[in-house]
């Protein structure tokens, strides 16, 4: 029997994708109506691929939250010159750096032959020189704000001192640099990271070099849960910063609400990404 809630679902994500895409130089043009200062410096890696997704992203953000500092695009070095003009033009606080010119020019060689080797490894490298001065986000841009997003202001001004992950559903990890099975628990999801301070990532930037085997897509998200845990790292509220899939199979967005903070729409459930975009 034919899914029609799953289908119908999937076609309307694409046809609002395709209207946003469409207009994407009038909807940067409009004003957001936001005045209040954020105290975060935001950062984004994204691709020309997915520059609706991160249009609306950083729109969500801005009216959801607030006005970061700055909210850093850092382009994997396919945007084109308009894009990132158009990027620029969403609010002041946007702008767009190229990751070979954002990288830290002392990263380990493993992660300059992973960054070389596959996307993951781009971002893995974004991720280690992303400057932590205050409180510091790294968003995906398939990641959504709303309403209750205005939380993310309290935690930049706890006192609180051990960063903060995005709870993954499932266990997406590269076994091949877990050691041990307690390494498996409560697994971290890469695409949105409050950082409170430097993290030391050594512990699993060793595994990543003794890998005898060429590094694979989530290398990158193994070696952020195993950093992440190794810096005493936290857990946000899953019901208020969403990540599952439990509702890919019917119409409806059941997680997006004006409490949540977020949610991470991943590939399973992109389509519902296009549901929310102008709430």
């Amino acid at each position: 029997m034919v899914n029609l809630g799953y289908h119908t679902a999937k076609t309307q994500g694409k046809f609002n994708r395709s209207l946003y895409k469409a207009v994407l130089s009038q909807i940067v043009s409009i004003p957001i109506k936001q005045t209040q200062q954020v105290p975060i410096s935001v950062y984004a890696l994204s691709c020309e691929r997915d520059l609706p997704e991160q249009v609306a992203s950083i729109r969500s953000f801005i009216h959801h939250v607030g006005v970061p500092d700055t909210f850093t695009v850092v382009s994997d070095g396919s945007y084109t010159d308009s894009s990132c003009n158009l990027l620029c033009r969403i609010h002041p606080c946007v702008q767009v750096v190229l990751l070979r010119n954002f990288v830290r020019t002392d990263l380990p060689q493993c992660v300059v032959d992973y960054a070389q080797l596959h996307p993951m490894g781009k971002k893995l490298s974004a991720l280690m020189s992303i400057p932590i001065n205050g409180t510091t986000i790294y968003t995906d841009s398939d990641i959504l704000f709303f309403p209750g997003g205005i939380d993310l202001i309290n935690l930049s001004n706890s006192d609180d001192k051990f960063s903060l992950y995005l709870a993954d559903c499932s266990m997406s990890l590269d076994k091949r640099i877990i050691y041990d099975e307690s390494e498996k628990l409560n697994p971290v999801n890469g695409g949105f990271i409050l950082f409170r301070q430097e993290f030391d990532w050594d512990f699993a930037i060793k595994r990543l070099a003794n890998l005898p085997e060429a590094p694979s897509y989530f290398t990158e998200q193994t070696i952020v849960h195993l950093t992440m845990h190794h810096n005493h790292g936290q857990p946000l509220c899953p019901k208020k910063y969403v990540l599952n899939v439990e509702d890919q199979f019917i119409y409806p967005d059941k997680s997006a609400s004006k409490n949540i903070a977020l949610r991470h729409y991943v590939s399973d459930v992109r389509h519902k990404f296009w549901f929310n975009v102008g709430r």
